[in-house]
């Protein structure tokens, strides 16, 4: 129940844009055909964005078992260029917010799913969103 109500208020106050803003950066990044691998990862975060409470994110390594492109080798460089082009500015917007968000109490589940999103955005590539049971 609580999660439902977090989830509305977050969706209410600004997660659709947040939400949208990671779809559309999944669209240009689909377009340009040299982004298509950062795409799926993008679109990912773009579901949390929407909906965060009752998810976690994890490395990819964690829920399959075992490694995989995006979590060895390659999945590294691809996060460096991340970084570098996209990532930092990403995670230096949603830090911003969650510390807007930190200074009052009721914002501080808030700004704990924005700084979650900064993580991510540093490195998004052998990362996956699942869903938290308890």
């Amino acid at each position: 129940m609580i999660r439902t109500i977090l989830n509305i208020l977050w969706f209410i106050l600004g997660g659709w844009l947040s939400g949208l803003l990671w779809l559309l950066g999944g669209l240009i990044l689909a377009i340009t055909i040299v982004g298509l691998p950062y795409t799926g990862a993008a679109w990912r975060i773009a579901g949390f964005a929407f909906w965060p409470f009752g998810k976690e994110i994890v490395s990819r390594e964690i829920v399959a078992g075992k490694s995989d492109l995006g979590t060895g080798p390659l999945g590294f460089v691809l996060n460096v260029i991340w970084f570098v082009f996209a990532g930092w500015y990403i995670a230096l917007s949603h830090l911003i917010i969650a510390f807007a968000e930190a200074i009052t109490i009721i914002g501080i589940p808030f700004a704990i799913k924005d700084f979650q999103l900064a993580l991510i955005a540093l490195a998004p590539i052998g990362r996956e969103v699942v869903e938290v049971r308890r």
